[in-house]
């Protein structure tokens, strides 16, 4: 069983004039349902104004919460900040931490929402609202549960915002392997950025990520990992330029689940980046990332549950 977490204020009303796909986390559920006992779904509250406030700035997080997002800040989202978006925008770090929290006892959990990377400490930026990343790892950190966070960020774009937020802690690492020439054109320092050109294909990609990460796990010592896990890298994405095919994608997820899960590491996984004319298409993509991490991480465990519980029967 995959443990997901989900809420219905995940799926906002889309904004007038929003780019953003606002109804792919509602389709992604909908795929995930289909796969029935193989997933069990956890419900989060909102995410406290004071673990909001230790992140970004007080002033932005009330400008948020009340919908009051001048237009300046609103460009560099990318959307307007209504109430839904409001109530959206709390309840996902909220989201991203109760996933973290699960992975402890179980070995893995899925955020259907979060990754958020571009937010930075008084505005958001790039359909980021609130940093949930950030967030949740110093609440994980300041509340005891765990001693050190390192966050993998894999989507096409680079972490920046993470990285500036959670610059300077010992207990919080950043990794970040993306596109060079992507957005943000100014890019924040990640504790390792690996940038790669455009066009980098599949066994370029996966060769790349294990020579890199591998490193960094056995020096940061990580007790929990949280991972940005978005699709766009994908070929055919359309704010992606790195060239993975489908199988590319599973292969990426599959070797993060099973290199963390070899190292007693647990790990949360955020929906991230994923662009498309086709939302189902997209949602796929994510759903697949789910599923594919799910299998990875607790494959040994479901079929012993699933076995038990054939023996009792």
């Amino acid at each position: 069983m995959i443990p997901v977490v989900h809420h219905p204020d995940y799926v906002a009303p889309a904004p007038a004039g929003s780019a953003y796909l606002w109804n792919k986390n509602g389709l992604v559920r909908d795929l995930l349902q289909a796969e029935g006992a193989r997933v069990t779904w956890h419900a989060p509250e909102a995410m406290p104004g004071r673990w909001l406030e230790a992140v970004h700035d007080p002033d932005y997080v009330a400008e948020v919460l009340e919908a009051r997002v001048p237009p300046h800040k609103t460009r560099r989202i990318g959307f307007p900040v209504t109430p839904a978006v409001a109530r959206r925008s709390e309840r996902v770090p909220g989201g991203t931490f109760l996933a973290a929290r699960i992975a402890q006892s179980e070995g893995y959990a899925a955020n259907s929402a979060g990754g958020s990377h571009h937010a930075l400490a008084d505005t958001g930026a790039g359909y980021c609202v609130f940093n949930d990343l950030a967030i949740a790892a110093v609440r994980l950190t300041e509340e005891g549960h765990a001693a050190r966070v390192l966050i993998v960020d894999c989507d096409v774009h680079q972490g920046d915002g993470t990285a500036a937020l959670t610059a300077g802690r010992s207990d919080i690492a950043t990794y970040s392997i993306h596109a060079e020439k992507n957005f943000p054109v100014r890019k924040a320092r990640s504790t390792l950025d690996v940038g790669l050109p455009d066009g980098t294909g599949d066994a370029a990609y996966l060769e790349t990520l294990e020579a890199t990460l591998l490193p960094l796990l056995a020096q940061f010592d990580p007790d929990l990992v949280l991972y940005q896990a978005g699709v766009d890298p994908f070929a055919d994405d359309r704010l992606g330029r790195l060239g993975l095919s489908g199988a590319g994608l599973v292969a990426r997820d599959r070797w993060v689940a099973e290199t963390l899960r070899r190292r007693g590491i647990p790990f949360a996984s955020t929906l991230g980046g994923g662009y498309g004319s086709d939302a189902l298409e997209v949602a796929q993509r994510h759903a697949r990332s789910i599923l594919t991490l799910g299998a990875a991480a607790l494959g040994d465990a479901c079929n012993a549950r699933n076995q038990g519980a054939s023996d009792a029967a």
